[in-house]
């Protein structure tokens, strides 16, 4: 009796953890990291301290954990009415609204004093920054009262690297806002995509996504000038900025024309929910790719051999 309570309890820990763990959606903040990276690797022309990198990554980790956290506090009620996010810990009952914000607040602080402490204040202020901008100006003002809320929502998103390059040099020239840029533009294909696929969820709870107010050929058309502006941005850091080299300016092209294949053929079947699927995987992996490029073309050996 008392081994099947022990266990019992065991296992309730391990969901309530669990819950708390699925309330930070995990699987969002890895490319953030990512992001990160890249903006460190350019900074220090490949030559990122270990444990600064360690630091600043863990920092922007808990800092996106915390926006996500808020985030599922102040959807709960639309987590409810959709099926598909019914089974969430909120709106579940698995975790109390009062116990999420603490948990919020205690990764921010957490987020905050990290930064702070061993990156510097000024990396710590632009994560503080993009949760606040993620909460107030995205999930507050934007997401239910506008279509273009993930276009201007994007630049919460985009904000990682430039505390990444912050983290290296204390400062922001011009290359981080380069890739903030980039990250802002990529952001509408990217999310629309997915819009498209789940347009009735969104029409159900109400939310204005383009799909569901535009309808899907209109989005299809927004996606394919957004994916035009994306990819020739993408290639600003090699011209004119000739920060990143030959070898990232060749993975950019590449990796450009396959965002414009898959744009473009969604445009001719806006309604192809298959096609949707598609781009918004193809999507995460430019991006990925695209960062791990700057890495790579970063590292001196790399750079100096195949530099402009």
């Amino acid at each position: 009796m008392l081994g099947t309570n022990t266990a019992r309890q065991s296992q309730n820990i391990l969901e309530t953890i669990t819950s708390y763990y699925q309330l930070t959606k995990p699987r969002i903040i890895p490319l953030l990291l990512i992001t990160t990276a890249a903006a460190m690797a350019i900074a220090s022309s490949g030559r990122i301290q270990p444990l600064l990198l360690l630091i600043t990554l863990i920092g922007g980790t808990l800092a996106a954990a915390s926006a996500q956290v808020l985030n599922c506090v102040y959807d709960r009620d639309i987590d409810y009415t959709m099926v598909r996010t019914r089974k969430r810990p909120l709106p579940s009952g698995k975790i109390q609204p009062r116990n999420a914000l603490i948990f919020a607040t205690v990764l921010g602080i957490l987020a905050f004093s990290i930064l702070t402490v061993w990156v510097n204040l000024l990396a710590a202020c632009l994560a503080m920054s993009g949760i606040v901008f993620y909460m107030l100006i995205y999930t507050h003002w934007l997401k239910r009262h506008t279509t273009q809320n993930i276009v201007i929502g994007g630049a919460a998103g985009a904000i990682p690297p430039l505390v990444g390059w912050a983290a290296v040099t204390g400062d922001l020239s011009v290359a981080p806002w380069i890739i903030f840029l980039l990250i802002f533009l990529w952001t509408p294909p990217h999310f629309w995509s997915l819009a498209l696929m789940i347009k009735d969820d969104y029409a159900q709870v109400g939310v204005p996504m383009l799909p569901v107010v535009a309808g899907e050929e209109a989005t299809a058309k927004q996606i394919w000038l957004y994916s035009l502006l994306t990819v020739p941005c993408s290639l600003l850091l090699v011209f004119p900025l000739g920060i990143s080299g030959l070898f990232y300016g060749a993975i950019a092209v590449y990796l450009g024309y396959g965002l414009l294949r898959k744009s473009w053929q969604l445009k001719q079947e806006p309604t192809d929910k298959q096609l949707a699927r598609s781009l918004f995987k193809f999507s995460i992996l430019y991006m990925m790719l695209l960062c791990a490029a700057m890495v790579v073309d970063s590292l001196p050996m790399i750079h100096d051999l195949v530099t402009l």
